[in-house]
């Protein structure tokens, strides 16, 4: 299989971080597994066949991030691929005016600002490697648009996630980086199945193969911005 080049994927460990590394893997990209949980990510990697590192790390740390982007290139060389997917929400039972300073800035903290200081890195890799260039995935949500009730701090990351999207899809012109968001709804993961009432679920396999169709593209071509949901989710005119 043609080596397909090198990819960097956060919150690798589960969900849908675990299913695209799968794809990614079986495509035949080395790819780079990083997450909080050590366990989880060696089981990823086992399983997934092809080659790849795991890097245990908190992407919420801007010494722990540059650490996973020089491991990155000194293991593998160069990046190609960034998916900002890692993110966390609040409990959807606490009311807004009730959750607490540290529940807020856990969830900007991982969903937003890791998400900037992994694009970041990626910048200063993608712009100096040869041949130049890369794309950049952003995981943002069904949130980035319709907020559920009760999740003020998941929603306001993921409006600020399309924000980081436009700003680095700009930027990264003038280094050949592209940039593109997938908003997900409703795929089986932790997240998304701990839902306070039962709704249509997708396979997340699914969005594993919408964000493969979107970092194989040739870098003259982008996806802006993907929405992939279940067909029956309550979303469109929330019916």
């Amino acid at each position: 299989m043609a080596d397909q080049g090198v990819a960097l994927i956060t919150g690798a460990g589960s969900g849908i971080g675990k299913a695209t590394a799968f794809a990614f893997l079986a495509a035949g990209f080395r790819v780079v597994l990083s997450g909080r949980e050590r366990e989880r990510l060696d089981i990823v990697a086992s399983e997934g066949g092809g080659e790849s590192l795991v890097v245990e790390v908190d992407i919420t740390q801007p010494v722990n991030v540059a650490a996973l982007f020089d491991a990155t290139v000194a293991k593998f060389g160069r990046l190609d691929v960034l998916f900002n997917n890692a993110g966390l929400g609040t409990p959807l039972d606490v009311n807004l005016e009730d959750l607490t300073f540290e529940q807020w800035r856990r969830v900007i903290d991982t969903n937003l600002t890791g998400a900037f200081l992994c694009t970041q890195q990626a910048f200063k890799i993608m712009k100096a490697q040869s041949p130049r260039g890369g794309r950049i995935i952003n995981n943002g949500s069904i949130s980035a648009h319709v907020p559920r009730g009760n999740s003020a701090p998941y929603t306001a990351s993921k409006h600020g996630i399309t924000g980081l999207t436009k700003s680095t899809s700009l930027d990264g012109r003038k280094y050949d980086i592209a940039c593109g968001q997938i908003d997900i709804g409703n795929a089986t993961t932790d997240l998304a199945t701990a839902l306070p009432q039962p709704e249509p679920m997708m396979d997340v396999r699914h969005v594993a193969d919408a964000v493969l169709n979107m970092a194989k593209l040739p870098l003259s071509a982008n996806v802006q911005f993907m929405t992939i949901l279940a067909t029956k989710m309550p979303y469109v005119g929330r019916g």
